[in-house]
């Protein structure tokens, strides 16, 4: 898919991670993950963390070496006393870094950054918008995708009018419950158990909680409260958990799906929760590729690709459906996937013929093009 002689020159490539976010440690892995695998001949690598508080510190290449998923911990980025300058203006794209001592120094020039970020304050528009004032090219969707795809109501919301299919929903604020608190007890009418009670903006299945009767929605509600003031009420879906990859078209072609779909198979856990996705809690295991007739791969290609232009997602994307009796229903756009080597994105290119570094090229190369 990429052109050697598209970029003859050697790129600088910012890699942005952490941030605010409940993800930040998973961001700091994926960092890492994409640091030891970029094709150095092609790209020089600027590594630059985003700490919980929000400072934007300069770091080693050694210091994401030891970033890696163990059971129980996740990696942070340190505050260590400096502070990066982006672009002051469009007429530049000079990178620049107050250090400890209060000296400023040139990184140089950049071409574009690589932001491994998930969650608020990374995937949802925020750092696409700070980028996109001073026009720095950026790998994936702009301000309008990434907020659209991190705001579930709001992507339901366009996706039903799209004609795509969603699970049925309720969306409740913690205003409405104080102002109603009898609310709650109505939170279920027309909709199916189990529930699922979902923070508004996370990802990562942070703050979800599945409810099997009514006891369990307080408990959930102030779960799913806990990351965000407006939470959704989910019909839990029968049907098989499958993930397919798409990648933007070059040249203002037609998005590009993965030639294989990936099934998330359960076995004694009840729904793909955190522990399970990160950190290696047992009950769960990914089908890749898993067995679908071509009818219902197709069904699940052709949906994704609506919802990817729908939604005006670019650069990549990961699309997840509950794949029922009467076909595909869309549950999220994961605009800033998982991207750990072992990550399902990765996986789902990799068995369709795209390796993980040339999966990476061939993301910064869609940024250049686009910007």
């Amino acid at each position: 898919m990429s052109d050697e002689s598209m970029w003859p020159d050697k790129r600088t490539v910012v890699l942005l991670f952490g941030g605010r976010s409940s993800e930040h440690g998973i961001s700091c892995v994926t960092a890492a993950g994409v640091l030891r695998s970029i094709d150095r001949s092609r790209f020089d690598v600027i590594p630059v963390g985003i700490t919980k508080r929000g400072a934007t510190v300069l770091l080693d290449e050694e210091d994401l070496a030891g970033y890696r998923l163990e059971a129980g911990a996740l990696p942070e980025v340190p505050e260590n006393g400096t502070r990066v300058l982006w672009p002051a203006s469009i007429d530049t794209r000079a990178l620049s870094v107050i250090l400890p001592s209060g000296e400023l120094r040139s990184l140089g020039r950049i071409d574009a950054v690589l932001a491994m970020m998930h969650g608020p304050f990374g995937e949802d528009g925020a750092v696409q918008g700070m980028l996109d004032l001073v026009d720095v090219p950026y790998v994936g969707s702009g301000v309008l995708g990434s907020a659209l795809c991190m705001d579930k109501h709001a992507l339901k919301t366009v996706l039903a009018a799209a004609g795509i299919r969603v699970a049925p929903w309720r969306t409740v604020t913690r205003s409405q419950l104080a102002n109603d608190p009898a609310l709650a007890s109505r939170l279920d009418e027309g909709l199916s158990y189990p529930l699922f009670v979902k923070p508004n903006r996370a990802g990562s299945s942070v703050g979800v909680s599945r409810v099997v009767s009514p006891a369990g929605l307080p408990a959930a509600l102030e779960t799913a409260f806990a990351e965000d003031s407006i939470v959704l009420v989910e019909s839990g879906i029968i049907g098989r958990e499958v993930e397919i990859g798409v990648l933007q078209g070059r040249g203002g072609e037609a998005p590009r799906t993965s030639a294989v779909i990936g099934e998330i198979v359960f076995e004694g856990r009840d729904f793909y929760d955190f522990e399970a996705k990160y950190l290696g809690a047992p009950g769960i295991s990914l089908s890749l590729p898993a067995e679908v007739t071509a009818a219902e791969f197709r069904a699940i290609r052709d949906a994704a690709v609506v919802a990817f232009e729908t939604a005006q997602c670019a650069g990549l994307a990961r699309i997840d459906f509950f794949l029922t009796a009467d076909g595909p229903v869309l549950n999220e756009i994961n605009t800033l996937p998982g991207f750990t080597p072992i990550s399902m994105f990765p996986r789902l290119w990799e068995e369709s013929g795209l390796g993980y570094t040339a999966l990476i090229t061939e993301l910064v190369e869609l940024a250049l093009e686009g910007r």
